[in-house]
């Protein structure tokens, strides 16, 4: 089943990877023998094991338009291509990390993104339920909005692995991740490379499970507190609010007290749009 589902979220038109096979052909692969594909992909997650092949990756350069200067690397973007093979079985890790993320408490519980049954409309009605909340209150309440980027690039494989096994994660699943993050390669693609592949270390190639990797590895607490003022002289407590798609938007809610309040009004009772696990 969930390799049925890997293919049906996976696109004919996508670009292939080193072995330039579509998606098309494992479709049609699996519509003839469906069990094929599982005799191939189940020992692989089972033993929790990427096989070296899988992991080498094209690195297409491409210049970002509208650059009065292409003397720097920030003047271009890569993208990544896989092997469709690799990609199917990294859907497959991502629907059992996704599985895993609330049981384990893997991630935010306010996280919106990279979870089934959320989305962005989620992660306003958030933000809307707590200054809604605050305003009860007659609270001031500011936000501002962060956006985190290059966050996939950045991810460390032993700070991961930890947190995988802290957080209770299955065996099986975290040695699949320790062997997918290692002996990776990369061929990076632009007119004249040579085609040589080489390490990569860091990061996780924008690959499928990518967003659950980032959204574990950058799990904040869900309040911070400062000492003393910060945008108002009644400021002392900024809730950190997490609910990123990916690594993108985070808000962070300041509140203070109005100045027509002369009493620290009492605490809300109302609830959170998320229940907290138990």
């Amino acid at each position: 089943m969930e390799i049925s589902r890997a293919l049906s979220k996976s696109s004919n038109t996508s670009a292939p990877g080193p072995d330039h096979i579509p998606y098309s052909v494992w479709k049609a692969v699996h519509s003839i023998m469906p069990s094929l594909l599982r005799s191939l992909l189940d020992p692989l997650l089972a033993h929790g094991f990427h096989s070296p092949s899988l992991k080498k990756a094209l690195g297409i350069v491409l210049d970002k338009p509208g650059k009065s200067s292409y003397d720097s690397p920030s003047s271009f973007r890569v993208i990544v291509l896989l092997r469709t093979l690799s990609k199917i079985l990294l859907r497959v890790v991502a629907s059992c990390l996704s599985a895993q993320a609330a049981i384990c408490s893997l991630i935010h519980r306010l996280q919106c993104g990279s979870l089934p049954g959320r989305s962005t409309t989620d992660a306003v009605l958030v933000l809307q339920h707590h200054v809604e909340s605050f305003h009860r209150l007659r609270y001031k309440v500011s936000t501002l909005f962060l956006e985190v980027k290059g966050g996939f690039d950045n991810v460390e494989s032993p700070s991961l692995l930890s947190l995988l096994r802290r957080k209770g994660v299955s065996p099986y699943l975290v040695q699949f991740v320790s062997s997918f993050l290692r002996d990776r390669t990369c061929h990076l693609t632009f007119q004249g490379s040579p085609r040589l592949f080489a390490p990569v270390s860091v990061g996780s190639l924008n690959d499928p499970p990518s967003p659950h990797f980032c959204s574990s590895y950058t799990s904040p607490p869900s309040t911070w507190k400062f000492p003393g003022p910060l945008l108002s002289p009644t400021f002392t407590t900024l809730p950190l609010q997490w609910p990123r798609p990916y690594t993108a938007p985070t808000f962070v809610s300041c509140r203070s007290p109005s100045q027509r309040s002369r009493e620290r009004p009492p605490r809300s009772t109302s609830p959170s749009p998320f229940p907290r696990p138990n």
